[in-house]
């Protein structure tokens, strides 16, 4: 301990390239802290964004005793509590341990979950995914090859209505109209129907085989689509591992995913959903969100929570009151086409505050026809999946607009101040 499926037809994948590393992942994790320009930092896996109350509040108390006192949530629906002081690593691990945020200590950092946020609460979507949830994560920590999956390998749970299986994982099962799951692997590819209460086994059952593979060929890929291995061999590779568990599998039918923005904010069924900007809350912020649930929250690959409601709440003055902290309960709010990664001061690797300047900026950016994700460096730490537009910082001042998507190669513009990308993003307009 420290001191301190995509079921979607294929698309061009930032990770669809041969892995060349020469060093270990240093993903960083609860056990294993990250030390950054504001102190240390840890990632603390919350697999499918769920935590009850309470452990609502051991993370409050948390980033209140040891950090900078706000919650930072991840593109996966994880939280990260910055600003750490030294050698608070086992204080940190034994709060998160006592409130069950820390089941097993040799596979915190692979237990990365997204799973559909609404599902069961607001009817829609083919199958309620919490029972997958909690058996993924089961079988993923009683798993003896599990620990060897990199930081960044990632599990979707989407139970039919598409949002999470565009989100570009790893191993995705997706309810099927018919009953069963469809299981995918990364980001295109052949796609296998497995029944649904063999879903769970079946997705970590794919990423046993996964890592035989990268041992096999010697590979330091991370991600499923980073092998470079003949087409097909690792859907073989998964059928006979599923075949040898009893696992009955046949071919599946690739399904349309949906991705984009997450659920908008307001109502939803028997939940209110809210945006976060730039995925940061402070303490009024999630003390308002804890008063409001019934009895836990979800935290969303996009930066937002569902809150799940009894039913004798008042939806309007509960989010009136959200609203009122600061949360985007608004669904015309340009902040939910906004994101950016930590930049300056937080980050040496940055160029610029690039939060303050994706603030300065926020009315151009409600127009844009694409998201925009502001980055500090190239490495644009955090950008979400998808089209949208990407702002990085240069050498020298300013940023670069580059428009990232599927059907045409990037155009791009400079943009030499903030208040100049009205001017910018038409640059860069079809």
């Amino acid at each position: 301990m420290l001191a301190a499926m995509s079921t979607a037809a294929p698309r061009p994948s930032p990770q669809a390239t041969v892995a060349s590393r020469v060093r270990g992942d240093a993903c960083p994790g609860t056990l294993r802290l990250h030390t950054a320009d504001d102190g240390a930092l840890a990632r603390v896996r919350v697999p499918g964004g769920v935590v009850t109350v309470r452990q609502a509040e051991v993370l409050a108390d948390a980033a209140r005793r040891l950090g900078d006192g706000e919650l930072h949530l991840t593109s996966r629906g994880n939280v990260q509590l910055r600003g750490l002081r030294q050698a608070c690593g086992g204080e940190l691990a034994g709060l998160l341990d006592a409130a069950g945020l820390l089941p097993s200590y040799t596979h915190e950092r692979v237990r990365n979950v997204v799973a559909s946020p609404l599902s069961g609460l607001d009817g829609r979507g083919l199958r309620e995914v919490r029972p997958w949830l909690t058996d993924l994560d089961a079988a993923l920590c009683a798993s003896q090859a599990a620990p060897g999956l990199s930081g960044r390998f990632l599990f979707a749970l989407d139970d039919g209505r598409g949002d999470v299986a565009g989100l570009g994982a790893d191993v995705t099962v997706r309810a099927a109209a018919d009953g069963a799951a469809l299981l995918g692997l990364g980001s295109g590819g052949e796609v296998l129907r497995v029944p649904a209460g063999d879903a769970a086994r079946a997705a970590v059952l794919a990423a046993e085989a996964f890592l035989d593979l990268v041992r096999e060929s010697g590979s330091r890929a991370w991600r499923v689509d980073e092998l470079d291995l003949p087409p097909g061999e690792l859907p073989r590779a998964v059928r006979r591992r599923l075949d040898a568990a009893g696992v009955g599998c046949a071919a599946g039918t690739s399904v349309a995913a949906e991705g984009g923005a997450g659920p908008p904010p307001g109502a939803a069924g028997s939940a209110l959903s809210v945006h976060v900007p730039l995925g940061r809350l402070t303490p009024p912020q999630w003390r308002e969100l804890t008063r409001a649930a019934d009895g836990e929250l979800r935290l969303t690959p996009w930066r937002g929570v569902v809150v799940p409601l009894s039913p004798q709440a008042d939806a309007a003055d509960l989010l009136a009151g959200l609203a009122a902290t600061g949360l985007v309960t608004d669904p015309a709010s340009p902040w939910l086409r906004v994101g950016a990664c930590i930049g300056r001061p937080g980050c040496a690797k940055s160029r610029a505050d690039v939060r303050a300047d994706a603030e300065r900026a926020l009315a151009a950016a409600g127009r844009s026809p694409l998201p925009l994700y502001w980055s500090g460096c190239e490495r644009r730490c955090g950008h979400p999946a998808g089209d949208r537009v990407d702002v990085v910082a240069v050498a020298g001042g300013g940023y670069e607009l580059s428009a990232v998507t599927a059907r045409r190669p990037p155009r791009t513009a400079p943009l030499d101040h903030p208040s100049h990308l009205a001017t910018a993003l038409a640059a860069i307009s079809p």
